[in-house]
């Protein structure tokens, strides 16, 4: 018998998937990985693994492949969200990989309509201070994503 889950645990596993796709979406931009070739290894070999001595968290396996499915087929509407998000003479191809794969994940987030945009900015500036702690990344990307979430979700601002 599995014990339910309380809600801080399913926080964090919806916090480490959205961390899993932005790494999956960087993995696929730099390989010949297909998405099912890069979910299943995440599937497998990622969540609730131990890596270099420490064990992973256990993600949120819907929201994980849903985040992943809708930035895979929606990619060129969200790069263009994306480009219009960004200081004109900054292009999206111009951005460090990693950040592209989180705009990419959050801007998925944003057209599901599941969660509120608040919660998806919070979560993937949280996501960037993970890559990124000494940086400005987190203060980039949370004035970019609220751009993207202003234009995807309208109706929530």
């Amino acid at each position: 018998m599995t014990t339910p889950l309380s809600g801080n645990q399913k926080r964090k596993m919806k916090s480490a998937s959205r961390l899993y796709a932005v790494q999956a979406l960087f993995q696929m931009e730099h390989s010949s990985q297909t998405l099912d070739q890069v979910r299943l290894e995440f599937l497998d070999h990622r969540f609730g693994e131990t890596y270099e001595g420490a064990e992973m968290i256990d993600g949120d396996i819907d929201l994980f492949t849903r985040i992943l499915e809708d930035a895979v087929e929606n990619q060129a509407q969200i790069d263009q969200m994306t480009d219009r998000a960004l200081v004109a003479k900054w292009k999206i191809d111009r951005i460090d990989p990693t950040v592209r794969g989180l705009f990419r994940a959050a801007g998925a987030e944003f057209g599901n309509k599941s969660t509120p945009p608040k919660v998806v900015i919070s979560e993937y500036v949280d996501v960037a201070r993970a890559f990124a702690p000494e940086g400005k990344e987190a203060q980039f990307v949370n004035a970019v994503l609220d751009h993207m979430a202003r234009e995807a979700r309208p109706e929530s601002f």
